[in-house]
């Protein structure tokens, strides 16, 4: 598998889809900055990744501070190289109904799920564009394409996500820069561990709850992280080289092929 670039930028890298997505490029031999505001934890994953030699480089980043993302973004361009993949992961969840949602909870979600997304594809894709190379990949949602209960923040936010990755695709496509998106399901890390509120915990999620409006997972389990972070891999390769403004779903089928 080849890649536009040695350098990639991978958000939300400290833990469950961004660690494992830093991990497998840095295992093909990719120089990854892995941003995430957890400065602890990104050092931690750092330094269990050692076996990658020291393809992992961590820069603690708000992607919600688009000016912290500026400057993050032109160091790894000095000292790591030039970027030529992205990848969007970081993400947060807040649940609540859509009538008792907090102005907070709302705002953070779009802050970090939506902003982020745009002010670190905006940072990274000004140096894509003097280069006419690069590839984007957003890891939005499945709650993206289908409504959620108790979800509205996060899957407004995803969609929002969604739809700005489509809109900078088709603005970069002239300059030899693709952005898609892989949208995940029930996926095994800690954000997904926060719906795993009742006794049936991942086996009822694998069912679906007739309750909720929510069908089960026709493949029949969770995700692991890997399992997205492969399909980011081949959306950021040039295996993918004639695909742009495309939504990959990584669901086991739980959204039926929407």
């Amino acid at each position: 598998m080849s890649f536009p670039g040695t350098v990639a930028v991978v958000s939300g890298a400290a833990q469950g889809i961004g660690a494992a997505v830093a991990r497998a490029l840095a295992a093909r031999g990719i120089e990854v900055a892995a941003f995430d505001v957890d400065g602890d934890a990104l050092a931690r994953h750092a330094a269990d990744s050692a076996a990658f030699g020291a393809r992992i480089h961590p820069f603690t980043v708000d992607v919600a501070d688009a000016a912290a993302v500026q400057d993050a973004v032109a160091r790894v361009e000095e000292t790591v190289g030039p970027i030529g993949m992205l990848a969007n992961v970081a993400g947060v969840l807040r649940l609540a109904a859509a009538t008792s949602l907090s102005d907070a909870d709302w705002a953070h979600c779009f802050a970090v799920n939506t902003h982020g997304v745009f002010h670190l594809s905006r940072a990274v894709a000004q140096r894509m564009v003097a280069r006419r190379a690069g590839s984007i990949v957003t890891v939005g949602s499945n709650a993206a394409l289908v409504p959620r209960m108790q979800m509205a923040a996060y899957a407004a936010s995803k969609a929002a996500a969604h739809q700005f990755t489509r809109c900078l695709g088709l603005e970069l496509a002239g300059q030899g820069i693709r952005c898609n998106i892989v949208a995940p399901g029930s996926t095994d890390t800690p954000m997904q561990r926060q719906l795993w509120d009742s006794p049936a915990g991942p086996a009822g999620v694998i069912a679906g709850s007739l309750d909720t409006y929510r069908t089960g997972i026709p493949l029949g389990r969770i995700a692991a992280p890997d399992d997205v972070a492969e399909t980011v891999l081949f959306l950021l390769s040039d295996a993918s080289r004639h695909v742009t403004l495309h939504s990959l779903c990584v669901d086991g089928g739980a959204t039926l092929g929407v």
